[in-house]
């Protein structure tokens, strides 16, 4: 019951513009510098509120393209002009470790593909986007990759909840269910490909 009353109270906060695409925006910049931020379940909330609430699909997958270029942005900057130190500070971990020595890895060998495909695996963004600032990866080449990754990535979150939210119209927790599923089979499925090509 209570968590039942936690998701509606996050369904009524997002139902309600321009609120709701502010939160979308800060979510998705917020998780390109911290994984914590459950960026992709805002849009697909956001994406399911199109069909069932008053929000607008285009303006959800604004928001968070906007947010996910904004976030990408400010870890590439950190990167590159903090650089070591936060690395140090903030990125100890023996999986961080190894998220930014594969990020490395990519860049040198992949480009701007790893840039676009990074925004699609949890804490890779941010290992991606650190790194490419912090080999000083040519920002330009960066920056033009990343608005495919942010546009292709909002889409992708947006129209997951919008779809699920056509199909089950009448069910709403049945969508939203459905959505949160594809979305961890996804990221799931992105990460077993990275262990097994390792």
């Amino acid at each position: 019951m209570i968590v039942a009353g936690a998701f509606d109270h996050i369904l009524d906060l997002l139902s309600h513009s321009p609120e709701a695409y502010l939160i979308v925006f800060a979510f998705a910049l917020g998780d390109a510098v911290f994984p914590a931020f459950p960026s992709e379940t805002a849009l697909i909330v956001a994406g399911l509120l199109s069909v069932v609430g008053d929000l607008s699909v285009g303006w959800v997958i604004v928001a968070g393209a906007a947010g996910a270029f904004a976030g990408d942005n400010l870890s590439y900057a950190l990167g590159r002009f903090v650089g070591r130190p936060a690395q140090e500070r903030f990125l100890r971990g023996e999986r961080t470790h190894e998220a930014l020595g594969w990020a490395e890895r990519q860049l040198a060998v992949r480009g701007g593909l790893v840039v676009i495909v990074g925004r699609y695996v949890p804490g890779g963004r941010t290992a991606v986007t650190f790194t490419a600032g912090l080999t000083h990866y040519s920002y330009p080449t960066f920056a033009m990759y990343d608005v495919v990754g942010a546009v292709t990535w909002a889409m992708y979150g947006t129209l997951l909840g919008y779809f699920g939210g056509r199909f089950f119209h009448d069910h709403v927790w049945a969508a939203l269910l459905l959505a949160f599923g594809i979305a961890f089979g996804v990221a799931f499925a992105v990460e077993a490909v990275r262990r097994l090509r390792r």
